[in-house]
């Protein structure tokens, strides 16, 4: 339970500095970063699975990397459902989600 809260606190604070650092994206304060993490895990476990059988055929044909682009999707329906938080167009949608991947790798490694 407490390495679930760290993940989740130390996730919210670097969504936080990836949007003070990453131009384009926009992020009303570090509350608004806990919601965007919670949002952004409800998505990952609803929509992303559809998505992903949806697009398995194009996912095959591009090695896999049409799994960036269902990612970028995921964080442009983040933008869509909160007022908070604003990414400016597809490179930076994308720049945030790669960056978004890193981070949570980096927590995973640090806090298990």
């Amino acid at each position: 339970m407490i390495s679930f809260l760290l993940k989740f606190i130390l996730t919210a604070v670097l969504v936080y500095g990836l949007s003070l650092v990453l131009p384009g994206v926009v992020l009303g304060g570090v509350g608004s970063a806990a919601i965007l993490v919670i949002v952004l895990g409800i998505l990952n476990a609803i929509v992303k699975p559809i998505l992903k059988v949806l697009g398995f055929p194009i996912t095959v044909l591009t090695l896999g990397l049409f799994l960036i682009v269902i990612n970028v999707i995921i964080v442009k329906m983040a933008d869509y459902l909160m007022a908070t938080f604003d990414v400016h167009g597809f490179l930076n949608a994308l720049l945030f989600s790669i960056a978004l991947s890193l981070v949570n790798a980096v927590v995973d490694l640090v806090v298990d």
